[in-house]
């Protein structure tokens, strides 16, 4: 016969009742998600394939720039100016690149704007040489780096230079001119990461 009293025992009982109760609802729930977790599985996938970006561009200023990530790279949308645009053709002989006969962007972007809009720049911004983010400067004047400079984009990590379309001046590090992604307008939206059957060549 025990001495514990009978209230004693029920606390007992209770205790590992409430106690595998807890773990077999644990685990239970662990099962119930599972299937949750599977259904978030597309999603994911999808963004690391890269599903198209819509961007709302309509009430960018002149000079401003968008900043959001695709495939996991940024992304900087510009609207570039009248005076950006001028200052295009100024500066051709000073580029490495600058018909960007190097691969570097969609086919329907072949042209002095690599874009489809001649305002809207769409690049990703690593720079060639060794793959860090450049600084924007999209000012037109002297700078520290570059006395003659007509806007565009500057590495500070090794010191190279890019206009405002993204073309790397010569005598500098990086090899190529930034790269342009796949992208299209439809109005006021920006669709980055699809090409579009109008601008195919």
């Amino acid at each position: 016969m025990t001495d514990e009293a009978p209230d004693e025992l029920d606390h007992g009982r209770r205790r590992f009742l409430t106690g595998a109760a807890t773990v077999v609802g644990g685990a239970g729930v662990v099962f119930a998600a599972i299937p949750f977790l599977g259904f978030l599985r597309p999603s994911a996938e999808a963004e690391s394939r890269g599903a198209p970006i819509e961007v709302d561009i309509g009430k960018m200023e002149p000079g401003q720039r968008l900043e959001f990530k695709w495939k996991g790279s940024p992304i900087w949308v510009i609207n570039r100016t009248e005076e950006h645009l001028e200052a295009l053709d100024k500066d051709v002989g000073r580029l490495r690149d600058p018909d960007s006969e190097v691969d570097q962007q969609p086919s329907y972007c072949d042209n002095m704007y690599r874009s489809v809009d001649p305002n809207v720049f769409v690049v990703i911004p690593i720079c060639t040489h060794l793959g860090c983010i450049p600084t924007y400067y999209p000012e037109i004047g002297p700078m520290d780096f570059d006395q003659n400079w007509l806007g565009g984009f500057f590495c500070p990590c090794h010191g190279a230079r890019y206009d405002i379309a993204g073309r790397v001046y010569k005598g500098q590090p990086a090899p190529r001119n930034l790269e342009v992604p796949p992208h299209h307008s439809d109005g006021d939206t920006l669709i980055v990461g699809e090409h579009p059957d109008d601008y195919q060549a």
